[in-house]
């Protein structure tokens, strides 16, 4: 692995390591070790925190826009996931030595210009873009892993307007469309 490998491979463990600290205080278990530190933590960070137990999604909850430390950013999330997530119950300390963690860090979000859904079919990079939906009020997001669920864009699109609480066959001229990329970090397996 390369220095660069190395170095990106140590802050990722790092993010889950805070994430799994943020949880284990959260529901009062012994929390493993200190969080780790550095300078790279406390600049602007926008991460979504994804648990999965026994293989299927357990909570993932996240920001798409950088408003606070990197560090900050992950703890919050992570106890969201674990205790927030409207779609399902609070993570108990029973199921928690089965969790696996994982810390999506993101990019910024960047415009897709389309005017028609054709277009924003088109522009859509399976399996790297993350994608921000936006019409009125209603907003929701996939992460590029989701791509693995939906590869097809024109699925991927209507599963992410109907998560918006749209119908999923909707397109005007209020929808817009972001893009980023996601480096995501997580524990080996369990």
């Amino acid at each position: 692995m390369s220095r660069a490998g190395t170095h990106e491979a140590a802050r990722g463990a790092a993010l889950v390591a805070i994430a799994r600290r943020a949880i284990a205080e959260a529901l009062d278990v012994n929390p493993p070790g200190a969080d780790p530190d550095g300078d790279w933590l406390d600049a602007p960070g926008a991460t979504f925190v994804t648990l999965t137990l026994d293989g299927a999604l357990r909570g993932c909850v996240g920001t798409v826009e950088a408003h606070r430390p990197l560090g900050d950013d992950v703890r919050d999330n992570a106890v969201g996931a674990a205790l927030r997530d409207p779609r399902f119950p609070p993570l108990t300390s029973e199921e928690w030595p089965r969790v696996w963690v994982s810390v999506s860090v993101l990019s910024p979000a960047e415009p897709i210009p389309a005017a028609a859904e054709a277009e924003a079919l088109a522009a859509l990079r399976p399996g790297i873009d993350g994608v921000v939906l936006e019409a009125g009020r209603r907003r929701a997001t996939f992460l590029p892993q989701v791509w693995d669920q939906l590869p097809d864009p024109a699925a991927f699109l209507r599963a992410l307007r109907r998560k918006a609480g749209l119908p999923e066959d909707y397109w005007d001229g209020e929808v817009r469309l972001y893009r980023y990329t996601a480096e995501k970090h997580g524990e080996d397996d369990r």
